[in-house]
């Protein structure tokens, strides 16, 4: 890898020198590619990734067939880090949601350097921690909020992860990390394109108004906001 790339991931860019050094030996470039699975709920997790421009979905997968995201994870986190935390097994099912590239690990390798630093192993939990507070609020999302809204939010947390306006979601799979029909989705879009607020064609979306999908967005957009910014500011993060 090249000495920079850790970088472009905030949760490794974070990290003291003395913690890096711990990792960096190990880590690897890897691609991310849209509609992989990296590992399904239950198995156990073998590779820790840290997303440098890509996204990883969390999902869970019920007995009808759905499939209902629960967390994003991008540039500003890790997939994994609970199985140096004593939690070999994956609770929910991971999909490569956008196309990028990620710093990529073995669990032992990461458990090894929890074991070895009392701050890495803090940092973790405190990241662990961010992702079930992110998790609980795509439940409460979902049960109270309108289909507008947790699309809406779902398109600005995406937006933040890429730091693009443009980004390449079908409307089956919008409606898939949503817990809902398609044709529900798709209505939803046409309302938010005739607001002003996105362009969508082929399968790709353009965000024309941010501050326009900001208020058709739920205040679960802005606490998942406070989690990840308690995080990184943190002491135990810097």
């Amino acid at each position: 890898m090249t000495s920079t790339t850790h970088l472009s991931n905030r949760l490794l860019a974070s990290l003291t020198p003395e913690d890096f050094e711990l990792l960096r030996p190990h880590l690897r470039l890897e691609k991310l590619v849209r509609g992989t699975v990296q590992v399904e709920g239950g198995a156990e997790i073998e590779q820790i990734y840290f997303p440098v421009d890509g996204i990883i979905s969390l999902v869970v997968r019920l007995e009808t067939g759905a499939t209902v995201e629960v967390a994003m994870i991008g540039s500003d986190g890790v997939f994994g880090a609970f199985s140096a935390l004593d939690g070999r097994i994956s609770l929910n099912t991971a999909i490569v949601q956008i196309d990028g590239n990620a710093m990529v690990l073995d669990t032992a390798n990461l458990r090894a350097a929890a074991a070895k630093s009392e701050h890495f192993r803090a940092l973790l939990m405190r990241h662990e921690q961010v992702i079930f507070a992110q998790a609980l609020q795509s439940a409460a999302c979902n049960a109270t909020h309108s289909v507008q809204a947790r699309l809406s939010r779902w398109l600005l947390r995406a937006h933040d992860l890429t730091g693009g306006n443009k980004l390449r979601f079908t409307q089956e799979f919008m409606a898939q990390m949503l817990g809902t029909q398609r044709n529900t989705v798709s209505l939803v879009a046409n309302m938010l394109q005739k607001a002003g607020l996105i362009r969508y064609r082929r399968g790709t979306i353009d965000i024309t108004n941010l501050e326009g999908l900001r208020e058709s967005s739920c205040e679960c957009y802005g606490m998942v906001q406070q989690y990840y910014d308690k995080l990184l500011n943190s002491d135990s993060f810097s």
